[in-house]
């Protein structure tokens, strides 16, 4: 959900960031952290892939090249979960040719949304999304923005029962939503919900993330560099020592400042850059914060 991230990471990332995950994508021996998804007990690992916008390209060899690179280091790191949406143009149709282009669809926990009004409408994007992204079965199917949200969670419900769907979701990428989705999670109980949640917008603290925690409902964290706007605070800044040992970059550091609370399951930055992905699988590994340094990380980011 990063629009801006192309140049903005460029001011900020040094040149080597890329190199230090490689051992990692090239088969070492470190395995991506993984959080239990609660209704069922099955791993995921923590550094997921959105697609919002960055996959939004034609079905040419060229422009499908960035995508599949991508998608072939999430896998090779040991992510797994790419989040798609009807809403994002032709990502989903992307996702479906990287798929037949040889990604190993069962090494892939695919995420899609459902946004539209009535059953009948509901059903027919379902089905098309299933088309598109060449699977005869969706791990993950969300209500995107909460849009009709009974009637969509009621079919998603019977797909489940037929297992065409695996999990069922309910999303938004508002902080402003969250008291609606706190009463979504009392009220429906989704296998997962979808909120924005980062070192700038953090107000899922307060309610969603510990509710979440009480009802064994997964989290996946969007806009976790709020479009841009972290690395854009920090431009021109060094990593603080105390970090170094932490991350190896900023993206890492905002990065593991989400996936260092124990309620969040996976995290989908966006990236069309292959080096940025690269960047982004290296918070998967290694040590994460614990309360007392993830408060010290805010401190220092509300201090700037």
């Amino acid at each position: 959900m990063d629009r801006h991230e192309g140049w903005t990471r460029r001011e900020v990332l040094s040149a080597g960031l890329a190199a230090a995950v490689a051992p990692v994508l090239a088969g070492g021996s470190e395995t991506m952290i993984t959080r239990r998804i609660p209704v069922s007990g099955e791993a995921l690992p923590v550094i997921g892939l959105g697609t919002w916008q960055v996959f939004d390209v034609p079905s040419t060899p060229e422009a499908l090249a960035a995508p599949r690179r991508i998608v072939d280091m999430l896998i090779e790191s040991g992510g797994r979960l790419v989040d798609s949406s009807p809403m994002y143009g032709r990502a989903e149709r992307v996702v479906g040719d990287v798929i037949a282009a040889g990604a190993d669809r069962k090494r892939l926990f695919l995420a899609t949304k459902v946004w539209t009004d009535g059953k009948m409408a509901g059903w027919r994007q379902m089905e098309r999304s299933l088309e598109l992204m060449r699977t005869d079965v969706i791990d993950l199917m969300q209500v995107h923005n909460r849009r009709d949200l009974e009637t969509h969670l009621e079919t998603i419900r019977e797909w489940q029962a037929q297992k065409r769907i695996r999990y069922s979701g309910v999303t938004d990428y508002r902080e402003s939503a969250l008291d609606d989705m706190a009463d979504v999670m009392r009220r429906y109980r989704p296998n997962f919900i979808q909120i924005n949640y980062s070192l700038g917008e953090h107000g899922a603290d307060d309610r969603v993330l510990p509710m979440a925690q009480e009802l064994g409902i997964a989290v996946i964290v969007n806009r976790p560099f709020m479009s841009g706007r972290l690395f854009r605070a920090v431009a021109g800044r060094e990593l603080p020592g105390w970090a170094r040992e932490l991350a190896a970059s900023w993206g890492q550091f905002f990065l593991k400042f989400i996936v260092g609370h124990p309620a969040v399951t996976c995290v989908i930055p966006a990236t069309s850059n292959p080096d940025h992905m690269a960047d982004n699988l290296g918070a998967g590994f290694g040590e994460l914060p614990d309360a007392a340094t993830r408060a010290r990380m805010l401190r220092y980011i509300e201090e700037l």
